[in-house]
């Protein structure tokens, strides 16, 4: 089993990816990192990643699921990615695990999986916006879930996130 996780090519949420990622390795479950384009991605913090592949190589029939990471680099590169909100929708109507944390949940926002689902995002005006505009009903809380939908509001609940993620891949 394995997860695509996207992150951003500049400033992800350094610890958005580490702990949720730690989770999925504590519990034997592998994953693939992407992004716009392959290559090594920046952390707010400091921190870097090598993403292998870019999201137009993905296929999502590989994957169990889909991680998006946040930071003000998900506003900058995801939101408006047409074909990360193209795997998204192909994730979500194969029954498979969709999962944002951060300002990312907007990206779910965008490809319209939210429509009247229950979600939380990192608050602000425009991430709010965002969500409503999609149709989300934007609650304020750590962690969320929605069937196989997992959304989170920031780095304080990153860990909390990656347990939520691996408890839906194992149901």
């Amino acid at each position: 089993m394995k997860v695509l996780v996207c992150i951003a090519p500049e400033n992800y949420r350094d610890e958005e990816l580490e702990e949720p990622l730690s989770v999925l390795e504590e519990h034997g479950i592998g994953y693939v990192i992407a992004s716009v384009k392959p290559g090594t991605c920046t952390g707010m913090l400091g921190g870097a990643a090598e993403a292998s592949v870019g999201f137009e190589d993905v296929t999502p029939a590989d994957f169990a699921g889909i991680m998006i990471v946040g930071g003000i680099g998900a506003a900058e590169s995801l939101w408006g990615n047409e074909r990360l909100h193209s795997l998204v929708r192909s994730f979500h109507e194969q029954g498979r695990v969709v999962a944002a944390i951060c300002l990312s949940p907007v990206v779910l926002a965008r490809a319209g999986i939210l429509r009247g689902v229950k979600a939380t995002v990192f608050r602000t005006p425009a991430s709010v916006s965002e969500m409503k505009a999609g149709g989300a009903e934007v609650v304020d809380a750590p962690v969320i879930s929605a069937g196989r939908i997992v959304t989170a509001h920031g780095p304080d609940a990153a860990l909390a996130f990656g347990r939520e993620i691996v408890s839906k891949l194992e149901y």
